[in-house]
């Protein structure tokens, strides 16, 4: 079922957000952003041409954590990923979807390391057009993604780009599928969010919620990912103070906890969970961590063993998931596991489920797994992307943060608002701030995303967006 395109042109937009509530992730606290927005024009080899779309958050410090480049010039740095894609895919010619990804990946990683753009950056940009032209490719055809993907539409095949799966059979993987309809919200609690109103010296005042207290009883999330500092006493005191908000929810609860780069090595690491083990207050939490993802910083990540912390619980990569063979060099090291994240690319997540489901066949036992997180998908194309992604790998939990930090589709007309909230009724919900991503019970209802194209048929306003001007970059 796969087929052939060629890309003829791109758009690309872009537009200011401002969070209802600051957000502290390793070294940044940010307070504002921008989403960038991309249209790909594609014409099939029976000369019948589409259009895509796909958005993403120009997110400052993540991709490129130098503290020597302001948030300006990481944001730069993402646009120009974007021109480098675009420029590689229009001189392709044509070629499959997945074909533009991987006949592409080593020229356009060069190209992107001559230009001080290290590979996480590279990838925002090969993710983003990938999205917009599978998009384009399924909406030509009329097919949603879950349908289109389990049909191999992309053209999926051993590559030279993943040797380690030379054989592999990722047709049959893909049409195995089977898309989950609902998904538990994993609700990030960041450094700086406050626990309790006593936490608080202002409000926002908006009637939704702020605290965590109010997070859990007003959702319902029966999973957590829990942000912690790189100071040992620092975080275990914080750590206690969730816990006694997460211990008194109702139910029972699972948690994830983030290191976000912020140990130096593996010991820092441990010695954050030898001390979290010694503390009675958090018994119940500790049993609840289901893995720790990224606690050393990418620069000595893979290059350290992770064996002592792994005995303990597992351990992901997520920062460190830059060149498109880092899960294979953190396996060598005990981690078991690897992010998803639509920004790194729909094909980069394939790749690595399919390492999982080899690994635990050769290793006979279910050690390797993907995890899904978020970077702030704000509501529209962004999130219903990255949620049919994760229903397609079949991950039943997913970080989501965009909805707490951005309220709904804040910053965007009311009638794109309107529109997603009428395609897709079950996943937005009507509010008196306009329509929001509805979580009801700690999930979300995805059933909606079957619908032509990747997520979702309809796009946003591009009108009411600014064009994305050239990159200032290099600079």
């Amino acid at each position: 079922m796969s087929l052939r395109f060629s890309l003829l042109e791109t758009q690309r937009f872009e537009w200011p957000f401002t969070l209802r509530l600051p957000f502290r992730f390793g070294v940044i606290t940010v307070t504002q952003g921008r989403q960038a927005v991309i249209r790909a024009r594609i014409r099939l080899e029976d000369g019948s041409e589409a259009w895509g779309v796909a958005a993403e958050t120009l997110a400052a410090k993540w991709f490129d954590k130098d503290p020597k480049l302001s948030d300006a010039q990481n944001e730069q740095q993402l646009r120009r990923a974007l021109e480098l894609a675009t420029e590689a895919s229009l001189a392709a010619g044509a070629d499959t979807a997945f074909g533009h990804f991987a006949n592409s990946y080593t020229a356009l990683a060069a190209a992107a390391a001559e230009e001080a753009l290290n590979p996480l950056v590279a990838s925002y940009g090969r993710a983003l057009l990938d999205r917009a032209m599978l998009d384009a490719v399924l909406k030509a055809k009329g097919v949603s993604f879950w349908t289109g993907m389990r049909g191999n539409i992309g053209g999926m095949a051993p590559h030279a780009v993943a040797p380690d799966l030379a054989g592999f059979d990722f047709a049959g993987m893909l049409a195995g599928q089977a898309p989950l309809q609902r998904l538990h919200a994993r609700h990030t609690v960041g450094l700086v969010d406050p626990i309790t109103a006593g936490d608080q010296d202002t409000r926002v005042n908006d009637s939704l919620p702020e605290t965590l207290e109010e997070v859990a009883s007003g959702y319902g999330h029966r999973y957590w990912k829990l942000k912690v500092g790189g100071n040992v006493t620092e975080d275990v005191e914080r750590l206690c103070r969730i816990a006694g908000v997460l211990d008194r929810a109702h139910g029972g609860y699972h948690a994830s906890l983030d290191g976000n780069e912020q140990y130096e090595d593996a010991e820092g690491a441990l010695a954050l969970w030898r001390a979290m083990q010694a503390e009675p207050r958090l018994d119940r939490l500790c049993r609840s961590i289901l893995y720790i993802e990224q606690p050393v910083k990418r620069a000595r990540a893979l290059e350290t063993g992770m064996a002592a912390l792994a005995a303990e619980r597992p351990v992901i990569i997520d920062e460190s998931d830059g060149p498109l063979d880092a899960f294979v060099t953190a396996r060598a090291l005990g981690y078991a596991g690897v992010s998803s994240k639509s920004c790194k690319g729909v094909w980069r997540s394939f790749i690595n489920l399919a390492r999982c489901r080899a690994w635990n066949a050769e290793e006979q036992r279910e050690r390797y797994f993907m995890s899904a997180e978020d970077l702030t998908t704000l509501a529209g194309v962004c999130v219903q992307q990255d949620l049919a992604l994760v229903a397609l790998l079949g991950l039943p939990h997913v970080e989501r943060n965009g909805h707490h930090f951005i309220d709904g589709f804040s910053g965007r007309p009311k009638a794109e608002a309107y529109a997603f909230l009428e395609a897709h009724p079950g996943l937005y919900a009507d509010t008196a701030h306009g329509p929001r991503l509805a979580i009801r019970d700690g999930m979300l209802d995805i059933g909606s995303l079957e619908t032509p194209g990747l997520g979702a048929t309809l796009e946003p306003d591009v009108t009411a967006m600014a064009p994305m001007a050239k990159a200032a970059w290099p600079n």
